[in-house]
């Protein structure tokens, strides 16, 4: 049983990884549209009501820590922005998605047996000493 599951799983993940492959290119953030005013007291975005001059397009990401802002011109240019965001998405969505196969194929994964004494005395203490450092050094 836990051999058709395996393989269902892992159909799953090659299916999931050729869909990565169809993506294309693709890019962080999103696209937001925006209306300002422009102060001067006669134009008709000083009218009440009115939502100002616009819109006006800019694309937005944080890459680090630090944020990139472009303004993007209607038409081809606003195209490509919103297709690059939009298979950023698909990607990132895909990725979420292989992770968690992945995680149900290892649930399925045997721990391996280690019989012999000697092996599992060195094995327990090659573990205890890769976890001691990281505490040491806190």
């Amino acid at each position: 049983m836990e051999s058709l599951l395996d393989e269902g799983l892992e159909g799953k993940r090659k299916d999931l990884h050729k869909q990565l492959e169809e993506i294309g290119a693709f890019r962080r953030g999103i696209i937001s549209e925006g209306y300002r005013k422009c102060g001067k007291p006669n134009c008709a975005c000083a009218k009440e009501g009115h939502p100002g001059h616009g819109p006006r397009y800019l694309w937005n990401t944080t890459i680090k820590g630090k944020s990139y802002a472009k303004h993007i011109r209607m038409g081809p240019e606003l195209q490509k922005y919103l297709d690059e965001t939009e298979n950023h998405r698909r990607f990132v969505k895909i990725c979420e998605e292989i992770v968690a196969v992945n995680e149900q194929i290892c649930d399925l994964c045997p721990v391996p047996a280690v019989t012999d004494e000697q092996e599992l005395t060195e094995l327990k203490k090659k573990l205890q000493e890769r976890f001691s450092k990281r505490y040491r050094k806190r």
